[in-house]
């Protein structure tokens, strides 16, 4: 077992709303808390908080409350910090929405989560009100926040002037979110997280992460999805920075907010590294102002680190985690620059882990060096309470001492520093040798002439598991399938070798940058 280098902290034992704004000093109220970064529209502190309180009182009002999920299906936008924390602010539990989703997934998961309510704004509306008709709300149970006929409107639920209401719960076992697993290995379940399992994560992200005051972040990962929740819009906030929202990611989009609002942290998933470190777009821009990218959701290569880190002169760093753990429970700290970039970093504080064998032994850290790769387990105050009406999914997940299965491949090393090596079920067997699609990812990604790469296993002519490149070339170059195999053999060991390839025009991936393997798979 490993435990974190960080000495303890202690877990308030308070609502996320009383941890995130119940101390927010005086001179800190008129500072900036958001901005919109389409219109340049700024929220202050204390703007948001009041319309926090104001949207709780609304809520409440209509028996919103500790018992209540409400479903959320928006864009990063300011307005979602003000109804995610008025409905938590309420004692209701929030079930944030994937917004590409379909009427027939949003209706499911509205189902599965036990919803009432709806919220939701109208660019989305034909979706979300086929979803809700199929679950039986009436109308006036689906907030369109900039407004549609027949349904409440934020400014009108605000312009009710109504009180937030008091409200009783015990924050260790009170449901504050259910977020949705990404369903790349299964049916989405609903993962149980807590008051307190939201505020021991941000408090855990303190002690590594080190955003401040006035720090300004830029907020392109989906709210909607752990890792924006957890680290941006509620992490982001409780440093008292200011949260520059994307209501989705495109290159140009991007580069201009940050040329334009000077965010000087920008949080990404690896698929926004690749583009930052090989699009031609980059140069056109002033990207002076970061100082920090930090990657999250999937595996970032260190060779592709270095690439960003050398192109915008800036640290990136990265960190491991997943919904079920709230969701960090590694990173690299901004100040250890001779922490592997190709790592995840160390243990959280408050955080424990172990590395179990194929035949289910301990594997130790070693006293020097890197230890075998093994499924990683972790144990602390941000993992889960268990998924949402399935005991028998809880039961295979977290076992009766706490510690929690992430079916993650790791490796540490003598001082604490972990490597993600792949997903269990992801690995790719070869004649009998382990294959990791993320260092063939990695190596493929090395290829200037390639944008981006996915591998998978695939079945050869004699019924056979081989390694499987889909590649997108980069726009104007010229590559054929040899080319590709070579760059790799080149690069790895014989069984590790790419043996098919296929070239297609974007690799399928999650809203949280992770690649949907399962869709490869359809094709091969």
């Amino acid at each position: 077992m490993v435990r974190s280098s960080y000495p303890d902290i202690e877990i308030p034992d308070v609502s996320i709303h009383e941890f995130l704004f119940g101390d927010v000093a005086e001179d800190r109220l008129d500072a900036t808390a958001l901005i919109d970064g389409v219109s340049g529209a700024i929220t202050t502190y204390r703007q948001l908080i009041a319309q926090i309180d104001l949207f709780a009182g609304a809520l409440a009002a209509r028996e919103v409350g500790v018992g209540t999920v409400v479903g959320v299906l928006c864009p990063n936008i300011p307005a979602f910090a003000t109804i995610f924390h008025g409905i938590l602010r309420a004692g209701a539990t929030a079930t944030t929405i994937n917004s590409l989703y379909t009427s027939d997934e949003i209706a499911n998961q509205l189902a599965d989560a036990g919803a009432t309510w709806l919220i939701t704004m109208s660019p989305l509306l034909p979706g979300a009100k086929a979803a809700a008709a199929a679950r039986g709300f009436d109308d006036d149970h689906v907030i369109v926040l900039d407004g549609a006929d027949g349904h409440p409107s934020l400014p009108a639920l605000l312009g009710e002037g109504r009180s937030a209401p008091d409200v009783d719960f015990d924050p260790a076992t009170h449901l504050a979110i259910l977020p949705y697993s990404s369903g790349t290995t299964g049916r989405p379940k609903g993962v149980m997280l807590t008051h307190r399992n939201l505020i021991a994560n941000v408090s855990q992200c303190r002690t590594t992460i080190s955003v401040g005051d006035g720090d300004r972040v830029l907020a392109v990962l989906p709210f909607f999805h752990i890792y924006g929740m957890t680290v941006l819009l509620n992490f982001a906030l409780r440093q008292r920075a200011a949260l520059v929202t994307m209501p989705k990611f495109d290159l140009g989009e991007f580069l201009r907010v940050v040329q334009e609002h000077r965010t000087n942290w920008v949080f990404i998933a690896p698929p926004i590294a690749v583009a930052l470190a090989k699009h031609p777009l980059v140069d056109q821009f002033d990207t002076s102002a970061i100082r920090v990218v930090f990657s999250g959701a999937a595996p970032l290569d260190g060779t592709l680190a270095a690439s960003v880190a050398e192109r915008l002169d800036c640290v990136v760093c990265q960190g491991y985690g997943m919904t079920e753990t709230s969701p960090v429970t590694h990173a690299i700290p901004y100040d250890r620059p001779e922490i592997d970039r190709s790592s995840v970093g160390m243990l959280l504080a408050n955080t424990e882990a172990r590395l179990l064998a194929e035949d289910g032994s301990d594997i130790d850290a070693p006293a020097d060096g890197v230890s075998a790769p093994g499924e990683i387990l972790i144990r602390g105050p941000q993992v889960m309470k268990g998924y949402l009406n399935r005991p028998d999914a809880t039961a295979e997940m977290l076992d009766a001492d706490g510690w929690l299965h992430t079916g993650d491949v790791a490796t540490v090393s003598h001082d604490g520093v972990f490597r993600i090596v792949d997903r269990l079920k992801e690995l790719i067997k070869y004649k009998g040798y382990q294959v990791a699609p993320a260092v063939l990812e990695a190596v493929l990604l090395e290829h200037p002439a390639i944008a981006d790469a996915a591998v998978i296993g695939a079945v050869d002519d004699d019924g056979q598991e081989v390694p499987k490149a889909f590649v997108v070339v980069q726009q104007g170059a010229e590559l054929d399938a040899d080319a590709v195999m070579a760059h790799v053999a080149a690069h790895v060991a014989p069984h590790e070798k790419v043996r098919q390839v296929e070239f297609i025009d974007a690799i399928p991936k999650s809203a949280s940058g992770k690649i949907l393997r399962k869709d490869l798979r359809a094709r091969a």
